[in-house]
């Protein structure tokens, strides 16, 4: 398994889902981590070469998938990849060892142009490493059959028979309703107001900034909470203080809390309990792991109908779903507040979402079925790959 992230440096969906999936496929198989940073007691860590310490950061991650290359055990019958920071060892691991690559599509650099802003003229390679492996895989896994789609739009070479789709999944029984309020009174969060919540990086793709001009639109005694970190770069971090300010000025300057760091588990899963609602206003979702966070700690979601996010939301029953239009957001962000303000004056509704969104959460989205059907994928490349060598 190759993959940026592995515990404790997890910032993101992508490292949740690996977390997750890796304690589950080691009931069924023997498996190795690698991953990036300082070392691990559990995997082999890699961290920037020191030639490239000053390098374009997809020059260092180039560096990284060197050495992950060089250290695969040469007895290994599939190499797996997550996003494209581990896509290119994946890729020349295949090349190495003959042995199948697997990767799983978290995202997809065509459909997040503002990597630009981030990477440079690194987004080209990021781009071309993508592009390299998912042409050359032996299978990709789409988190979501709207992630299927989008690969065979943004990638009409790739063969649709190797596409299978398998969804991210969610452990109901870490995630799960917390009584608890410690975590509310550290950060001086009002308990006798109800709250909507965001959860994500400072990052184009999260929408975070539609939901701060949304929020100008919320009913006055709503408050909302955001554990927004990670920014991709100066300058979007200074445009999300400015908005996260403009709002403080416009309504009571408590009706905001901004969580700068990234919580610990234990908190995220107290905060999404105490929520009203959880709020997702992505642009690009390929399913949006945390929405399954949020349903399975039975809270009401109002989310984007973008990507993945409609089949893990169900629209009327485990929350609300609104459309996104880029030609129009100034309507989407009118619709989202509007959203999020029924679900708030209607307590009994947003609880019965939420309990509606645990049960989901439990059927159809457990790790062990989803470790099952990669274990499934696995299978079918091996065998396509031996059946093309006879």
């Amino acid at each position: 398994m190759l993959t940026r992230e592995w515990p404790p440096d997890i910032y993101g969906g992508a490292g949740v889902h690996v977390d997750q999936l890796v304690a589950h496929l080691r009931e069924l198989a023997e498996v190795t981590v690698q991953c990036f940073g300082q070392p691990r007691p559990d995997a082999l860590a890699h961290p920037v070469p020191d030639y490239l310490r000053d390098a374009n950061p997809a020059l260092q991650t180039l560096g990284v998938d060197l050495g992950m290359v060089a250290s695969i055990d040469a007895a290994t019958d599939v190499v797996h990849s997550h996003t494209w920071y581990a896509n290119l060892a994946g890729h020349l691991a295949s090349l190495l060892l003959d042995i199948p690559h697997v990767l799983t599509a978290h995202s997809l650099e065509p459909l997040r142009p503002w990597k630009r802003e981030q990477l440079a003229g690194g987004y080209e390679i990021s781009s071309w490493v993508e592009r390299t492996s998912c042409q050359s895989s032996d299978a990709i896994i789409a988190v979501s059959n709207g992630m299927k789609a989008d690969i065979l739009g943004a990638y009409p070479d790739v063969d649709p028979a190797k596409v299978h789709v398998v969804h991210n999944g969610i452990d109901t029984d870490i995630y799960r309703p917390h009584a608890n309020t410690a975590v509310l009174e550290r950060f001086g969060i009002d308990q006798s107001r109800p709250y909507a919540l965001f959860v994500g990086r400072i990052t184009r793709q999260k929408g975070l900034i539609h939901l701060l001009r949304s929020a100008r639109n919320f009913d006055a005694n709503v408050n909302l909470v955001l554990c927004a970190s990670s920014p991709d770069t100066p300058e979007i971090a200074a445009e999300t203080a400015q908005a996260i300010e403009i709002l403080r000025a416009e309504r009571r300057p408590d009706s905001v809390i901004w969580i700068e760091q990234q919580v610990d588990k234990d908190s995220l899963i107290e905060l999404l309990t105490h929520a009203r609602v959880f709020t997702c206003p992505s642009i690009y979702e390929p399913l949006g792991i945390v929405n399954l966070e949020a349903m399975a700690c039975e809270t009401a979601v109002v989310a984007s109908a973008v990507g993945g996010i409609p089949e893990v939301v169900e629209d009327g029953v485990t929350g609300t779903l609104v459309p996104y239009d880029p030609s129009n957001e100034q309507a989407f962000e009118q619709a989202f507040a509007a959203a999020v303000n029924e679900l708030m004056s209607d307590e009994a509704k947003a609880a019965a979402y939420g309990k509606n969104g645990r049960t989901r959460a439990i059927e159809h989205f457990s790790w062990g079925a989803i470790a099952e059907q990669t274990m499934d994928v696995y299978r079918w490349a091996l065998s396509e790959r031996r059946n093309a060598h006879t």
